[in-house]
């Protein structure tokens, strides 16, 4: 299945003039650590299959569990007989739409869908992906746009109801909460943007025009976590980027992503990451 891997990064082959690849699959074949820049999806269909990540993660899935790989996520397919769905997608596909910025839970390499975990859209998910193979592997009309179509159906359902947008500022009057939605969601861009500068607690609640005690409560329930782990979380992404390049030291990705010492970087690195920034170099390098 893995068509072009260089070390252990894998270049996804996409079909002509697109910008996702779907196999049907039952190769009875382990797929070693690798990465690669599209998200991937795997939906077994008949028999379970085995997802391992670094720092010894491992999700046994079983029919029909649905699992999201963030981009760049080291991971491993083990050896399994069976059929899954594998479906790759580019996230520039959604770069128009800011909204999907965090699709996945901040630091979180893998989103699991499960009847247990997500009851009340299980069913719906694992149509939407039956649907999309269909439509992928079919010679209708415009074929492209369907599948596109049911992605984003299928993004939009999960997102909605794994993240806590739906309960945020529930204190809040009815007439200010889409304000305070916009309001934060232009904070969070905001921080995303000039995560690598000193912007500390006090100048982004000026920004926002509330107290530094009333936007800390606000911005956690927003993000589901406090402003300076959000803005670190941040700096790691960023941090990440750079040490993909290797002209780039680790002194200088870390000077380049906002921390004032190497030490505080590598101990943040290896909090959120799991790894140092040399060991996450090492597994990236190819």
């Amino acid at each position: 299945m893995i068509k072009i891997l260089n070390g252990v990064k894998e270049t996804v082959s996409y079909d002509v003039s697109k910008t996702l690849m779907l196999y049907h699959n039952d190769e009875k074949e382990e797929y070693p650590f690798h990465w690669h820049t599209p998200i991937e999806v795997i939906m077994p269909l008949r028999n379970g299959y085995h997802v391992e990540l670094p720092s010894d993660v491992h999700y046994h899935l079983r029919e029909h569990d649905i699992i999201f790989l963030r981009p760049g996520s080291l991971h491993k397919l083990y050896e399994q007989e069976g059929e899954r769905i594998i479906f790759q997608f580019n996230m520039n596909l959604l770069n128009a739409l800011d909204e999907f910025d965090d699709f996945f839970p901040s630091s979180t390499p893998a989103l699991l869908i499960t009847p247990e975990d997500h009851p009340e859209i299980h069913e719906q998910c694992v149509k939407l992906m039956l649907e999309i193979e269909d439509e992928y592997l079919s010679n209708a009309p415009l074929k492209d746009a369907s599948v596109y179509g049911k992605l984003l159906d299928l993004l939009v359902l999960i997102y909605r109801n794994t993240s806590n947008t739906n309960v945020i500022f529930s204190d809040v009057k009815l007439n200010k909460q889409k304000e305070y939605l916009e309001k934060f969601v232009s904070i969070t861009d905001y921080i995303k943007q000039h995560c690598n500068e000193d912007i500390s607690l006090d100048d982004v609640a000026e920004i926002s025009g509330f107290s530094k005690y009333h936007f800390s409560r606000l911005f956690k329930e927003f993000s589901g976590t406090s402003y300076y782990k959000y803005l670190n979380q941040k700096r790691i992404e960023f941090a990440e980027q750079l040490l993909l390049d290797p002209e780039i030291n680790i002194t200088e990705a870390a000077v380049r992503s906002g921390f004032n010492s190497i030490s505080a970087f590598i101990r943040m690195f290896k909090q959120i990451k799991g790894c140092t920034p040399t060991e996450f170099r090492n597994m990236y390098s190819y």
